[in-house]
């Protein structure tokens, strides 16, 4: 073997563990899920092998899993629309904080100590009909009543944002942080003021994570099943909730696949247009 084909094999030599696990843990998983997605679930309550568009031709022309979809897309956006307003000046403020920025990140980092679930299992006990925040009210006589506060659209959101808010100030901090302060100071020694110098330099700089935050934060929130199912209603399931339903509810795990599997293409698709125009680079950077 020649010393240039086995230089040309080394980096495929040392990512072969990489690419095997991934292999064994993402892209076979996804195969069986695209192949049950063709089967068909009998009346009996056995699966039909087989080449069948049924469950496709179900999920695409229905009008309530297309309701469901878009009602999926319309929260997700708004949440991110939410994490990135809140979330863009606290991490200027993290970014511009000195020495004290370690400390603040930590504080950031805590949320993700605590389970997910018991995170959003705790606005029922902050939004219940017998929560902290109607109990303070009541006992301020501001309401005579409790209000209804959860198992609607607006408690979803709410917690999708609780969920999601630290993924959008990693990734701005991430951006923040790798501008130049100085190019703040040139801007107003030239005569702009410190809002000018911030729409104009450092808001376009940072652009890209704010891209990077919204991103994670679209994604992450149009695939979440456990907001909805808690703090959600009847009427504000998600396109997980339907994914889950269908499989662990109804056992039709073809369905269920091909449901999934247009979730993730449509999802795919997004990332596909933010790859094309911005790259992943600082995706990776707010993960990392």
């Amino acid at each position: 073997m020649s010393i240039e084909r086995r230089e040309a094999r080394q980096p495929w030599i040392l990512l072969s563990p990489a690419l095997g696990a991934v292999s064994l843990l993402l892209l076979v998983p996804l195969l069986f899920i695209v192949v049950y997605s063709f089967w068909l679930r009998s009346a009996v309550g056995a699966d039909t092998a087989g080449f069948h568009l049924d469950n496709w031709v179900k999920a695409l022309t229905d009008p309530f899993y297309r309701y469901i979809l878009l009602n999926t897309l319309k929260i997700a956006a708004i949440t991110t629309v939410l994490c990135a307003v809140l979330g863009y000046p606290a991490a200027y403020f993290i970014a511009r904080s000195g020495g004290n920025r370690m400390i603040l990140l930590l504080l950031l980092m805590l949320p993700f100590w605590i389970s997910y679930i018991i995170r959003t299992m705790s606005w029922i006990n902050i939004l219940g009909a017998s929560g902290a925040l109607n109990s303070a009210l009541l006992a301020l006589g501001v309401i005579g009543a409790p209000l209804q506060m959860l198992y609607n659209e607006a408690a979803v959101i709410l917690g999708l944002v609780h969920f999601l808010l630290p993924f959008m100030v990693l990734n701005v901090y991430v951006s923040l942080d790798g501008i130049d302060t100085n190019l703040e100071d040139a801007a107003t020694s030239l005569g702009a003021s410190r809002w000018q110098a911030f729409m104009q330099v450092t808001l376009p700089l940072s652009l890209p994570g704010l891209a990077a935050g919204g991103l994670l934060c679209f994604v992450l929130g149009a695939g979440t099943y456990i907001t909805p199912l808690v703090l959600g209603g009847p009427r504000d399931a998600m396109f997980a909730n339907l994914v889950y339903e269908a499989i662990i509810t109804q056992l039709n795990w073809p369905l269920g696949s091909a449901l999934s599997l247009l979730l993730l293409l449509v999802l795919g698709a997004l990332v596909a247009v933010y790859n094309r125009y911005l790259g992943m680079a600082q995706l990776a950077k707010g993960l990392g």
